[in-house]
């Protein structure tokens, strides 16, 4: 090949900016929202009991959070240029870090108040997200790889509660019934994955929820009664139930929440960042930020909530290794279209919670599988890293494990200390900066695009 053919030569696009096909985009993306959703929902539906909504305000205030939920993520995976947005294919959703707070605040001040505060926090965010992207340099492996494995080990809970039936208080909860339908969901996921080839094996949580959800119906039927109370269509407008009441302490509260909320969504872009191998540097944390910060502040303007990176579909994207971050773009697409047709989310919500917690043990379960990966490639020999792993995990994983054991902290100390997420984080940060003080790297590490960022590997 002559140098003239050399330059002619079109270079490769990386997995992560490829376009599929429309009808694969479409499933895969759909396989995103299915995964996504019961969280999605989660909040809006447990804050407006708590300010006391009707059901059709409820049923609008779930719509309004998918609409925006599906803005968030086309802001986070397609981006704006080079000024926001991550560019991976991250899921934006609402963060259940804020649902306590949110609450003590909704009973004080209602739906308004919650609104103002979540204005001002998405404001914070965004003047801080500069100054917060630069923590990268308290990153090394060992940190990265034990915070992300954290946050697989932290959220397999949530598929655990699903398996047993969604509602821990019910007598029910855990019956025989709803365990096997969990199996055999999973059954049909294993079995696609490991003897499926191409579109099939990716494709194979989307799959396998929609063969539990067929075989769930056989046995128990299927509840339609949602579905037709639903009406066909509905438009998101701003201050739709209430205008924004600006007060200091709830801004504070929720600001403060949002530190936490920055810190995981860094965590989570650093995790796809390594899976999809196009490692999330300084300004790519930074873009990433400015659009968390940008989905809260519009969501507070319609009366929503704060919004981070979902990690639960970080671990999809591990387990199908479909990296496109356009195909994140269409789920967004998905959503918004569900929520302008609020009968389209209504069938996702029919979807049993067994079968969603089959799927959720592979999918929860690749995220730590992502950061043992990562930790592989740390040198545990004659040094303290093994030390700042066991530290990270054992503290991150007390809220986990006993969820009683700060309900004696005040409520703002609790608000950060009922996330294991946010204490591992913290944990291994200072515990490598203080255990790994004296080492000296041969070849330190320099993270792309942060030039005076250099880490221990």
């Amino acid at each position: 090949m002559t140098p003239h053919q050399s330059q002619n030569t079109p270079e490769p696009v990386h997995p992560v900016d490829q376009i599929l096909p429309l009808g694969k985009m479409l499933i895969y993306g759909l396989q995103h929202v299915l995964v996504m959703y019961a969280g999605a929902i989660a909040v809006p539906l447990v804050i407006g009991k708590t300010v006391g909504f009707t059901n059709e305000q409820i049923i609008m205030l779930i719509s309004t959070d998918l609409f925006i939920c599906g803005c968030g993520t086309i802001l986070q995976s397609i981006g704006i240029g080079n000024w926001i947005g991550s560019r991976l294919p991250i899921v934006q959703g609402c963060t259940f870090a804020a649902l306590i707070p949110m609450g003590l605040i909704g009973q004080q001040y209602g739906i308004g108040g919650i609104s103002g505060a979540v204005i001002i926090a998405g404001l914070f965010t965004v003047i801080c997200a500069p100054l917060v992207c630069k923590l990268v340099r308290f990153f090394p492996k060992v940190v990265m790889g034990t915070i992300v494995t954290l946050i697989g080990l932290s959220i397999l809970p949530v598929a655990g509660g699903w398996i047993g039936g969604g509602n821990i208080a019910s007598p029910d909860f855990g019956n025989y019934s709803s365990l096997l339908m969990a199996l055999f969901t999973l059954a049909v996921i294993m079995l696609i994955y490991i003897f499926g080839k191409g579109m099939w094996k990716n494709i194979a949580v989307l799959i396998g929820i929609a063969v539990g959800t067929v075989v769930y119906s056989l046995f128990h039927g299927f509840d339609w009664q949602q579905v037709s109370n639903t009406g066909w269509m509905t438009f998101p407008s701003p201050m739709y139930f209430a205008r924004p009441q600006f007060h200091l302490m709830p801004a504070v509260l929720m600001s403060m929440v949002m530190i936490v909320v920055m810190v995981e969504t860094m965590s989570s872009m650093m995790a796809m960042g390594e899976i999809v191998e196009r490692p999330a540097d300084k300004d790519t944390l930074r873009r990433g930020l400015l659009a968390c910060g940008s989905a809260t502040f519009v969501g507070g303007l319609f009366n929503m909530f704060p919004y981070a990176a979902f990690a639960q579909n970080v671990g999809l994207v591990s387990m199908t290794g479909v990296r496109s971050r356009f195909i994140v773009g269409t789920a967004g697409c998905i959503l918004i279209v569900m929520g302008l047709f609020p009968k389209l989310a209504a069938l996702v919500v029919a979807v049993p919670k067994p079968v969603l917690g089959g799927a959720g043990i592979v999918m929860f379960g690749m995220v730590a599988v992502s950061g043992i990966r990562t930790l592989g490639k740390v040198d545990f020999q004659n040094n303290n890293n093994p030390m700042v792993v066991a530290l990270t995990l054992g503290l991150g994983m007390l809220p986990v494990l006993v969820p009683q054991i700060f309900q004696h902290v005040p409520s703002t100390a609790g608000m950060f200390l009922h996330s294991g997420i946010t204490i591992g984080t913290a944990v291994a940060i200072i515990a490598n900066l203080l255990l790994n003080a004296e080492k000296k790297p041969n070849k330190p590490a320099v993270i792309p695009g942060c030039d005076e960022c250099e880490v221990e590997k």
